[in-house]
């Protein structure tokens, strides 16, 4: 994924946004919305569309339906996740926490429900890329229990070896490995890591699960990323975990 500069993302018509929604009149409703906001706009109506699109375009985040023709927005995210690192906001009319835990699971940043507010959506859009750009001045890179993590290039890797993070997964691992052996409660780390004041705390659960998958020798049995049960979690920088590639 590009990388831009806080300066750039001042700039809201440097991000190029892909937004993937069959629904015409949705669809243009959230262009209109997102145009009104500085942003270019490229457009798919189906999951095929959305992947040569996404490689033609290399768009700096992609808003994803969750039902498409010919093929659904879970592939068309673990797709996308093989080749590039592109933030993935995936929007979705089924409201079973399965089915938004499954969009986690295969690689989005965040999700909305249908019925939704472009408002909201395009604030969320905003919070992504936020967390997504490189600042100026990043902070320090830092090491623990054989894991080094570059805010500034946004990259982590383990002996040598790149772990193919997400944004979200970034953002939770970089807040966990600066406060080493704290423990934080779900509803502490949404609302550092994601920005919300509220939400479905099973999000936090997901990345979790998914960072341990990246980062631990054994995912069952963690060591870096601990389960203070009843409280929450915490990064235990003697852990003995290994990245994956």
């Amino acid at each position: 994924m590009t990388t831009h500069t806080a300066s750039s993302f001042a700039e809201p018509g440097n991000r190029r946004i892909l937004l993937v929604e069959d629904e015409q009149t949705i669809a243009d409703v959230v262009r209109d919305y997102l145009l009104k906001a500085g942003f270019q706009v490229d457009m798919a109506g189906d999951g095929f569309s959305a992947l040569s699109v996404a490689a033609s375009r290399r768009p700096d985040l992609v808003i994803l339906d969750r039902m498409l023709p010919g093929l659904d927005g879970v592939e068309v995210c673990r797709r996308l996740r093989l080749t590039m690192s592109v933030p993935i906001i995936m929007v979705t009319a089924l409201g079973t926490e399965d089915d938004r835990i499954l969009g986690l699971e295969m690689g989005a940043d965040d999700y909305v429900t249908k019925p939704f507010s472009p408002r909201e959506l395009v604030l969320r859009v905003k919070s992504v890329l936020r967390r997504s750009v490189k600042e100026f001045a990043p902070e320090p890179p830092v090491e623990a229990a054989g894991l080094e993590l570059d805010p500034g290039s946004r990259t982590v890797t383990h002996g040598g070896s790149h772990l193919a993070l997400t944004v979200r997964e970034f953002d939770l691992l970089a807040f966990l490995m600066r406060r080493p052996n704290q423990v934080f409660s779900r509803e502490e780390l949404i609302k550092a890591v994601w920005g919300w004041d509220f939400g479905d705390l099973s999000t936090v659960t997901v990345h979790v699960r998914r960072l341990r998958e990246k980062i631990e020798s054994n995912p069952t049995k963690p060591q870096l990323i601990k389960t203070v049960w009843g409280v929450g979690y915490r990064f235990d920088d003697t852990g003995g975990g290994h990245g994956k590639q």
